[in-house]
């Protein structure tokens, strides 16, 4: 589900939506990939850190792991609560103590994180949910998860990818035109 907004020429790959007062951002995209590879990339730590951030622990169902995002200078932690292997898995996360000492963290939520991969002929559609954000920050959420969902993309088509704080200024616009229809 593209969604575009009428003013500029950015693709949104994203929507945004209330539920029980807190924000969940949706991405959907389709990517150049068959499933495995696709779940391999989404779950594999050696492949997260090429496009998404560095994740250590217990990678299994009830497993804590810490991951650290270098672009927002983001550190959590949290657990698996679905691998369902190659369609499904789940997280649900916190921001550290280390974000708070940059400075740049939001007060403790936990947010939750849910992927779900199904065959498109050689390619596999990816839906992520993230859930739990405050909802006057969700456009930013909103903004981000596109970056991460292009970052995808880009690794496994073997491109750079775009300059994040640039491409993360052209999507955000289009987030809070999204955000601000929540009312």
């Amino acid at each position: 589900m593209t969604k575009q907004t009428a003013d500029d020429d950015v693709r949104i790959i994203g929507s945004l939506r209330s539920a029980a007062g807190r924000g969940v951002v949706r991405i959907e995209d389709v990517y150049p990939t068959d499933i495995k590879d696709l779940w391999s990339a989404i779950t594999d730590p050696d492949r997260l850190a090429r496009w998404y951030g560095e994740v250590e622990g217990e990678l299994r169902i009830g497993g804590a792991y810490r991951i650290h995002l270098e672009g927002p200078g983001l550190y959590g932690a949290g657990r698996i609560e679905v691998c369902d292997p190659p369609r499904r898995l789940r997280v649900v996360s916190t921001e550290t103590d280390e974000s708070w000492r940059l400075g740049d963290a939001l007060p403790d939520f936990d947010d939750s994180i849910d992927a779900t991969l199904a065959a498109d002929g050689d390619r596999t559609r990816l839906v992520i949910e993230a859930t739990g954000m405050p909802l006057d920050k969700i456009a930013f959420y909103g903004a981000g998860w596109q970056l991460h969902a292009e970052h995808l993309a880009d690794y496994l088509l073997g491109r750079e990818p775009i300059a994040e704080p640039i491409r993360f200024e052209e999507l955000l616009p289009s987030y809070q035109r999204l955000a601000a229809d929540l009312g």
